[in-house]
């Protein structure tokens, strides 16, 4: 495996230091470190690369707890193998996969198959997200313990797309994954409050003639399930929070002590419902992008350990699926490239987090969460060589056409955004060099 030497670059955000990639590791970390560092160090630089890290910041490779890469069923929006290169653009190396496929991720067999998808492409780690219940329709639960027991060792599970919306549904799945040590992660939706809904409640969806989608259908989710995990002494995982009344049901459940954990989502920080205006689907995702004062206190929340997590929700559609009326339009955007830069814009540049910040909620959290072994893990000398590399005093332009997804439906595209993610190593393995993929 060739080795990397990066030199004078600053571990998430401290003094320069050079750092030694090699045999899968992280071989050596220190002042004027080189390649014969260690017993079985190659003999001179022709034997590895040398990174110039002047300016550059080095985080554990990041870990999205929420991806939609639509193998199978939907290879014309996605598949494993382009959303994973997706992925490494943007300094992922792992992503879980969520349930929502054709035919639906709620079987060993299914699960097994995109885990293996994900080891063939090896862009970065692909960590299968069972259904709940029988094809996503809260009727039935899954097959749970099968999944989890398959090659795949699945440990989140959730109809993401949809809510679990029986109450007594939802309390067995919380029971039945306690055996495992698995998470139910809620897609917080009542569904009778949210028929017909197409954007955020408020003035604007009543100018537009848009149906509203009130705060209360999310929070009420929550709330229950909060009471549901502490009931019965279990995980739950809050997909993508989008209100600041969530934000405050987490808060509180968390200072009871219940084990709830939750996320936010880029668009959901940067991103208001003033968008809608444009009449552009681009703009159309599930939770609907809300107010000023809701992105903030999202912003307030990621910053203070309330919100655990940034999550991508990364949902590439294809192009007809969002070329039409906003009504007709499919629900979501993609994320995995811009998430960075975003939440350099929303989070860093403004001081609510520092680089270590930034490790704990998009690498180290995570993988906890989600319970992956290998990935998020800090970077130190004998730990799994997974890093990124990032330039985060460049600005750049938003191009969808260059996008590693099949899709093209960034809400971001034409925008300036801050940084970039020069080089991303997957197990000691380039597979972003310069910007590109390897």
């Amino acid at each position: 495996m060739s080795a990397y030497l990066v030199t004078n670059v600053s571990i998430l955000g401290g003094e320069p230091t050079d750092l030694l990639l090699r045999d899968g590791v992280v071989a050596a970390i220190g002042s004027g470190v080189g390649f014969e560092t260690g017993a079985s160090a190659p003999s001179s630089t022709t034997d590895g690369e040398v990174i110039d890290g002047t300016g550059l910041v080095a985080l554990p490779g990041l870990v999205d707890l929420h991806t939609h890469l639509r193998e199978p069923g939907r290879e014309d929006a996605e598949t494993v193998e382009s959303g994973t290169r997706a992925a490494a653009l943007g300094g992922f190396t792992a992503v879980h996969a969520m349930a929502n496929t054709e035919p639906v991720a709620d079987t060993a067999g299914v699960v097994e198959q995109v885990w293996r998808l994900g080891r063939e492409a090896g862009y970065c780690d692909v960590y299968p997200i069972g259904a709940v219940t029988v094809g996503l329709a809260g009727e039935q639960l899954a097959e749970l313990g099968a999944m989890a027991d398959s090659a795949a060792r699945v440990r989140v599970f959730s109809d993401d797309g949809k809510c679990v919306s029986d109450a007594v549904l939802m309390r067995r799945a919380l029971e039945y994954v306690k055996a495992f040590d698995g998470v139910i992660a809620q897609h917080a939706q009542e569904p009778r409050l949210t028929e017909g809904a197409q954007m955020n409640e408020g003035e604007l969806s009543g100018r537009l003639g848009l149906t509203g989608w009130p705060a209360v259908a999310e929070e009420a989710i929550i709330a229950r399930d909060c009471l549901l995990a502490a009931h019965v002494g279990s995980r739950l995982h809050v997909c993508h929070v989008s209100t600041a009344g969530s934000v405050e049901i987490v808060r509180d459940a968390k200072r009871k002590g219940w084990n709830v954990t939750a996320e936010a989502c880029p668009h959901h920080l940067l991103l208001t419902d003033d968008l809608a205006e444009t009449y552009d689907p681009i703009y159309k995702v599930n939770p609907p992008l809300r107010s000023r004062a809701d992105t903030e206190a999202l912003r307030a929340g990621l910053a203070d350990g309330t919100i655990d997590i940034v999550a991508t929700d990364h949902a590439p559609h294809p192009h007809e699926d969002k070329d039409c009326e906003w009504a007709a339009a499919a629900f979501g955007m993609l994320g995995l490239e811009t998430a960075l830069s975003i939440v350099q814009e929303t989070m860093v540049d403004p001081g609510l987090l520092d680089w270590a910040g930034v490790a704990e909620r998009m690498s180290y959290a995570p993988a906890r969460i989600g319970r992956v072994a290998d990935h998020g893990q800090p970077i130190e000398v004998g730990a799994p060589a997974n890093v990124v590399l990032y330039d985060p005093s460049v600005r750049r332009v938003v191009d969808a056409a260059s996008s590693a997804s099949l899709s093209r439906n960034t809400p971001y595209a034409g925008r300036e955004l801050p940084g970039r993610v020069v080089a991303t190593f997957l197990r000691g393995k380039a597979t972003v060099l310069d910007g590109r993929l390897t």
